[in-house]
């Protein structure tokens, strides 16, 4: 009896505490939608731009290289950035970019222009994430932040379906240039919503007093803003700490899996299954919205464990080693022609992507200080920025030899047994490196 009025008296403390958390996590969720779907265009148009252009299989990894290159140095870049200026300023300055960026891929004529275009979204694009993850850190407590980064990380998912059903029906009534212009325009009315709502809990005038308790109800800080230590703490000392190396080996091996799915697989179903990619593509829809359930079920996966009493750590080394096992059956693909089969089973494997990145990212947050987060996701996504340089080139290579051979579904099929075993060694190495992923003292 005592027990079930606590739990009444609880959630009624939640009804009055208010939920303007929320409010900023949609803002995040909309920022990541508009992101990747400026990000995943060029795949969906390469079917019509490679013929315009004579791309061949190598042309188009050197693009998206481009892209991956300078997204690394981004990150680095806009993770220390953040953290010195804050996420207000941050974030802006990156939508800016990565939009003004998208826009002017329409002027691009030649594949050394829409390179220099992939280059300068990268680069813009880079700021997301960082922003993001460090957003979350001051705006949730550590109990609710990989459900929270599940959910606006599903914006990516959403983008990702939006994407074939939007861009193949501009491509047909404007142009592929319209495309472009039109996508990369949404940024800015994000921003006009980031800039009026978006402050950091300390500085919102509407949140209530007990959200903001609540928010920092488990916060290890003395200060639980920072706001008397805000300085950044340099490369050189994150990069002597374990947690770092096993943040970086966990996102170097599993980044670059992701930019296969979102860069190649309408590539794969148009070349494969002669999928006409001129029309809204049902198969790539419910790829990505199955990513979306990946995506907030992996964010909701650890926070359940935790709600059961398990310790942090342990709950989201679990679920991670849970999501890993789930990317396995990818590599079973090679054994069926059946197109509705094959889509099961990449979508299976696309949402564990998604409930690994809710997950990875969040323990950033949970080991190390806020004011070092940002620069931490900059690290590790730099280094998983640099896993989508080299597997792109593997990509290009394999499946030019393969369309030689006349047997391209078989270079996609090497490329799945790498996707089926890329998670599991990851969740090995960073067990390995951090056995028990202690909070770090800086």
């Amino acid at each position: 009896m005592i027990e079930t009025k606590s739990k009444l008296q609880s959630k009624v403390d939640q009804g009055k505490m208010g939920s303007y958390r929320w409010v900023v996590c949609a803002l995040l969720f909309f920022a990541t939608t508009i992101n990747y779907l400026d990000r995943q265009i060029i795949g969906l148009l390469k079917p019509a731009l490679e013929v315009q252009f004579n791309w061949t299989e190598s042309d188009y990894s050197s693009i998206v290289m481009a892209f991956a290159a300078s997204y690394a140095v981004g990150l680095l870049l806009f993770g220390r950035l953040i953290d010195t200026i804050g996420t207000k300023l941050g974030y802006s300055i990156s939508i800016v970019l990565w939009s003004l960026a998208a826009m002017f891929h329409a002027a691009a004529r030649s594949t050394l222009g829409f390179g220099i275009a992939r280059a300068a979204l990268g680069l813009g694009e880079a700021g997301n994430f960082p922003a993001a993850i460090k957003t979350v850190a001051e705006w949730f407590p550590k109990k609710e932040r990989a459900f929270a980064t599940g959910i606006f990380n599903s914006g990516a998912n959403i983008g990702a379906v939006v994407a074939p059903i939007l861009v193949p029906w501009m491509l047909g009534v404007y142009g592929w240039e319209m495309a472009f212009i039109a996508t990369g325009a949404v940024g800015f009315v994000w921003l006009a919503f980031w800039w009026i709502l978006y402050e950091i809990p300390s500085r919102q005038k509407r949140l209530q007093r007990a959200e903001y308790d609540y928010i920092h109800s488990d916060s290890d800080a003395s200060t639980p803003d920072e706001v008397s230590d805000t300085t950044p703490v340099k490369w050189s000392k994150l990069l002597t700490v374990r947690q770092t190396w096993a943040f970086i080996a966990g996102k170097f091996l599993t980044d670059p899996i992701w930019w296969f799915f979102l860069f190649w697989l309408p590539s794969y179903f148009s070349s494969v299954f002669k999928l006409d990619l001129s029309k809204p593509s049902l198969h790539l829809a419910v790829v990505y919205t199955a990513t979306t359930v990946g995506s907030i079920g992996g964010g909701y996966l650890s926070s359940y464990f935790i709600n059961k009493g398990w310790p942090v750590f342990k709950a989201r080394k679990t679920a991670m080693l849970i999501i890993a096992l789930c990317v396995v059956p990818i590599m079973g693909a090679q054994f069926t022609t059946d197109l509705w089969t094959v889509v099961g089973l990449i979508s299976l494997a696309a949402a564990a992507h998604q409930a690994w990145s809710a997950n990875i990212f969040t323990t950033a947050s949970d080991m190390f200080p806020k004011r070092a987060v940002s620069s931490v996701v900059g690290i590790g996504g730099m280094a998983g920025s640099l896993g989508g340089v080299l597997f792109p080139l593997f990509i290009g290579l394999v499946l030019d030899h393969y369309k030689a051979l006349d047997r391209l579904a078989g270079g996609y099929n090497v490329i799945f047994i790498v996707c089926g075993s890329a998670y599991l060694l990851a969740w090995l190495i960073m067990h390995f490196i951090t056995p028990r992923m202690k909070p770090v003292k800086l």
